[in-house]
């Protein structure tokens, strides 16, 4: 590298840097930072794992010496165990645009699939046989809904997001569809297909898992009829914690779950031999909830007190945006590549880089205090947290990043 080269690239990095510094001064959400049990690392894995809200072990020790230790079964009542999944629910539904009423919290992601596919079928009616299901999409999803078929008599058509439109047809009974791609971090048009579907004659159900939290979402806005997502991600609600399943109001008095457990039954305490649905979002339930975990959510969901989805989409791309003009800087060319989309109208927020030396690369770069995750073979994914998350964090990731690949053979390229 010649000497002006030289210069050329430390000048560059003290101005990324002071940008860096003065966006995060800029900042109206950098004071929420101080919200989180964070170290001096860079924490791009919030995709995955929310930080700690540094409130919440106070909040849980409650939950397990009074309400548990001292109170024990008067909880349930005096401590509001037994309304806590609408409750909680009610907490999440101004975060993905829904009123108050239509989602409830509990099961895993994977079981709250299960119901909004089969009672997705019930609702389409007789006549259609077919649910199509995202190509791409995690691969429990894909198990789920290959269930789902099996017990409803339907059949399983893997589509690719893109080609949705022309695979909607009479036959079509639902559509479960990915808001984010969790690879890639590409943002699919949630208005547009649901619209879409609604006018083939079928029922749309959305996975958030990697988008509640991250971007506004309008479920009642733009008419989803099912949607489920997780709350360990972007809405920090710890690992393992509940997932949720939101019902549109006009679709509760026909959704028929396929696993009616005592919890949704309109007299659960009735003990009768013959099920008859609650009415509203508890329909929803099954089982006793996970009360613990479940109350640990609650109380990170304080959190976003104060907090507009908007500001949090804002500061997502201007961070992503960033971050991918920092790599563009720092890294040789042709040693990453990125497979997020670069137009902010089809990007979560993430940002995946294609990578020869994946998972070498990713060990590295966590050694070296920037947590991120990869996707095999060779996909690196940084997750970028508005709450927590600054443009420090992405300047410092992205030369890292470049010293870590700096270190590695320069043979591997990609294209």
């Amino acid at each position: 590298m010649s000497e002006n080269t030289t210069m050329t690239t430390t000048t560059s990095t003290e101005n990324l840097r002071e940008r860096a510094l003065k966006l995060d001064a800029a900042d109206p959400l950098a004071e929420r930072r101080a919200l989180f049990a964070l170290d001096d690392g860079v924490y791009l894995d919030g995709n995955s794992l929310g930080a700690l809200p540094v409130h919440v072990p106070a909040r849980v020790q409650d939950v397990l010496t009074r309400q548990w230790g001292e109170l024990r079964i008067r909880s349930w009542d005096e401590s509001g165990w037994w309304t806590a999944p609408e409750r909680i629910g009610d907490r999440i539904a101004p975060l993905v645009g829904a009123a108050a009423g239509q989602i409830v919290v509990g099961d895993s992601t994977s079981v709250n699939v299960f119901k909004a596919v089969v009672a997705a079928v019930r609702i389409a009616g007789e006549g259609r046989d077919e649910i199509l299901v995202d190509a791409t999409t995690f691969p429990t999803d894909g198990y789920i809904a290959s269930a789902a078929a099996r017990l409803t008599g339907h059949r399983v058509v893997p589509v690719a997001p893109a080609d949705v439109l022309a695979a909607l047809g009479p036959r079509t009974a639902a559509v479960l569809l990915n808001h984010v791609d969790y690879r890639s971090g590409r943002l699919h048009d949630l208005p547009g297909l649901t619209a879409a579907v609604h006018a083939a004659g079928a029922v749309a159900v959305w996975d958030l898992c990697h988008s509640a939290g991250a971007l506004p979402v309008g479920l009642d806005e733009h008419g989803v009829d099912l949607a489920v997502g997780c709350t360990y991600k972007y809405l920090n609600g710890g690992p393992g914690s509940p997932a949720y399943l939101y019902v549109a109001e006009r679709h509760q008095a026909a959704f028929d779950s396929p696993l009616p457990g005592w919890n949704s039954h309109a007299d659960p305490f009735g003990m009768t031999a013959d099920y008859a649905p609650a009415d509203g979002s508890v329909r929803g339930r099954v089982g006793t909830p996970d009360i613990v975990s479940m109350l640990t959510l609650e109380a990170a969901l304080d959190v976003w007190d104060g907090v507009s989805v908007d500001a949090v989409r804002a500061k997502s791309l201007a961070l992503t945006d960033f971050f991918l003009e920092c790599v563009e800087a720092y890294v040789p060319a042709g040693r990453v590549a990125s497979v997020t989309p670069a137009a902010h109208a089809e990007r979560g927020s993430q940002v995946a880089l294609r990578c020869a030396e994946a998972e070498p690369v990713m060990r590295r770069l966590i050694e070296r205090g920037v947590v991120g995750d990869l996707r095999r073979p060779d996909v690196l994914r940084f997750g970028f947290t508005p709450l927590y998350v600054g443009f420090a964090d992405a300047e410092r990731a992205a030369r890292i990043l470049a010293e870590v690949l700096a270190e590695a053979p320069a043979g591997n390229t990609v294209g």
